[in-house]
């Protein structure tokens, strides 16, 4: 399933889209053809546009145009490049803080090893570097928990990964979304999407697609996606084989 904001222009659209799905198909072959899901584009309603940036967007007919952000609304809004989300003390008296990160800090071993917990296909190690190498974002949740015995000493553990490629003008398209299992139904997968959505548009970045895996359209549903802006749907090419 293929989501996306709805565009400023509609011949845009179609044409960095299609050029966004050409250069990003390759890099992700592996996991979209794993399953060979067919593809409905969605678009986000403006209620989580409200909800992100309210006054951001004003409507115009059946288009939705985006207006320069304002000093306060930017002060306000602005995503640091490190966030502590949460902070609690486990039952061992530890200590664990859930942290958002956009510096892209991600090691290929600890995302293949979160992959596998979710049960996504394995890919080789250098496509899936190539692949947050040439990412415009990669934004993570690690959990570091900190124990209460052993003054200094703490463990950082990757729970949580997106990433998005960008034309960085236009358009932008979130792949890759995955949260650790143990820490599903916590809120954090939707979290980890607004932070990338907010941190997209700080960046000036105004159509956003993606894609779902039918078992959590409802999830992208939930925040506010709507499918097939204006009729517009994703294609693919695959290798005849």
């Amino acid at each position: 399933v293929m989501c996306s904001v709805t565009p400023i222009d509609l011949f845009m659209k179609h044409k960095c889209l299609f050029a966004e799905l050409i250069s990003t198909c390759k890099a992700n072959h592996v996991l979209i053809a794993a399953n060979r899901r067919s593809a409905t584009a969605w678009s986000l309603k403006a209620g989580l546009w409200d909800s992100l940036k309210s006054g951001f967007l004003k409507t115009s007919n059946s288009t939705e145009t985006v207006e320069p952000l304002s000093t306060a609304l930017e002060e306000e809004e602005i995503v640091p490049e490190e966030l502590v989300l949460l902070e609690r003390t486990l039952p061992d008296g530890s200590t664990e803080q859930i942290l958002f990160s956009s510096a892209g800090d991600i090691d290929v071993y600890d995302l293949q090893a979160l992959c596998d917990k979710v049960g996504w296909p394995r890919r080789p190690l250098t496509k899936i570097a190539a692949s947050l190498r040439n990412s415009y974002l990669v934004a993570t949740l690690h959990s570091i928990t900190r124990s209460s015995e052993t003054e200094g000493e703490e463990r950082k553990q990757l729970i949580g990964m997106a990433r998005a490629t960008s034309d960085h003008a236009f358009n932008a398209t979130i792949w890759d979304v995955l949260v650790d299992p143990s820490y599903q139904g916590q809120g954090l997968g939707k979290t980890l999407m607004e932070k990338v959505i907010r941190t997209l548009l700080q960046r000036d970045i105004s159509n956003i697609t993606l894609f779902a895996d039918s078992k959590v359209v409802d999830f992208y549903k939930n925040m506010g996606f709507e499918a097939d802006p204006q009729g517009i749907k994703g294609m693919f090419w695959y290798p005849r084989v």
